[in-house]
């Protein structure tokens, strides 16, 4: 509590600082300039109007959907995806089919679908499977 106060006091001397360049210097002695430097909320910004036109941002990296490759397609049940979709839907079907070790949450144990994604492996680690599903993604060029 008392950290405050000071961080306040410091913060109405620091601002009389600044404003006793234009006075002078005598409104770093003046209790009422202490009390009076707190600074005062922004003015709120302005909604835009419905007939403002602005371009919607473009989706980049990895939420940026992609073309795959026909086995991670075939899983997914799309032509393209983004990476964050790709591991999302990876990870919902790994929790719906209990596939994580319950001793080791780290491993996650292949079915037939994921070994179809996952080079034939038995189990993989959880960070593999950025690096597993990287050769799925088709390069733009």
């Amino acid at each position: 509590m008392a950290s405050s106060s000071l961080i306040r006091v410091s913060r109405a001397i620091m601002a009389a600082t600044r404003s006793s360049s234009s006075t002078g210097g005598a409104a770093l002695f003046s209790s009422k300039a202490a009390t009076s430097a707190v600074p005062k909320p922004k003015a709120k910004a302005k909604p835009k109007a419905a007939g403002d036109s602005t371009k919607p941002k473009a989706t980049l990296g990895i939420m940026k959907p992609t073309p795959i490759s026909p086995a991670l397609g075939s899983f997914l049940g799309v032509k393209e995806s983004s990476r964050a979709e790709a591991v999302k839907q990876i990870w919902a079907h790994i929790k719906l089919h209990n596939l994580q070790n319950p001793a080791n949450k780290r491993e996650i144990y292949c079915d037939d679908k994921l070994k179809g994604i996952f080079e034939g492996r038995e189990k993989v680690g959880f960070l593999e499977i950025g690096k597993l599903l990287s050769r799925h993604f088709v390069k733009a060029e």
